[in-house]
């Protein structure tokens, strides 16, 4: 075997190697998030409810309507 295939076998099987042992660490670490999406999920839901609940509950929410028909009455014209 010569010199040049020997240092190309052993360079690829280096690599090889290496590749396996990152995507399998990956693959580990990954497994441990489930369940945490939902809990995400659930908390950007919250906000939206506090967000739609405080413009409907004061004179924001008819203000900021007031505006955008304004400005849309303008494009209009």
């Amino acid at each position: 075997m010569s010199d040049l295939l020997l240092k190309t076998a052993v360079a690829t099987r280096t690599r090889l190697h290496g590749w396996k042992n990152t995507t399998v660490e990956a693959m580990k670490r990954r497994a441990g998030d489930k369940g945490q999406t939902a809990v995400e999920y659930l908390g950007i839901i919250a906000v939206v409810v506090a967000i739609v609940l405080a413009i409907t509950g004061t004179s924001i929410g008819s203000t900021i309507l007031n505006k955008i028909t304004g400005l849309i009455n303008k494009v209009g014209n």
